[in-house]
């Protein structure tokens, strides 16, 4: 199975892994970077992937186990990112570099899984991984 994770190379403070794609936007939004018609946007996407997009029950507690998500090379999982305009379109324009990186054995250790990613923890320091840049 391939999995993989659009991020930034920013450092995200809970996790000290890459910041994904979805907090990435949402600091633009927390700093007031969007126009009013990109806010309204963005609350219309976020309310659309919270509804498709199962969301892991650990962030209800805040994430304490530091988790990060990975898409599933799946029908599912790629739909999602295909499906994720908006958020590319919102980094392009404000400069946000987004990353894809891939790896074809499990990151780290499972802590959740649907149809359309897993979320681990304790991520592997030695595991095989390319990453690109997401143009």
């Amino acid at each position: 199975m391939l999995y993989y994770r659009v991020h930034t190379q920013d450092i995200a403070y809970l996790t000290q892994q890459p910041r994904g794609i979805f907090t990435a936007v949402w600091k633009l939004v927390e700093a007031k970077l969007l126009t009013e018609e990109e806010e309204k946007e963005y609350w219309k996407n976020r309310v659309y992937f919270e509804e498709i997009l199962p969301v892991p029950p650990f962030y209800e507690q805040g994430n304490p186990d530091n988790a990060t998500t990975w898409f599933k090379d799946t029908e599912e999982g790629n739909g999602i990112w295909q499906q994720m305009d908006f958020y590319r379109n919102m980094c392009r324009k404000y400069g946000v570099k987004l990353y894809r990186t891939e790896c074809t054995e499990l990151p780290g250790e499972v802590i959740y899984e649907d149809a359309f990613q897993i979320a681990i923890k304790n991520t592997k320091e030695d595991i095989k991984t390319v990453t690109t840049e997401v143009l």
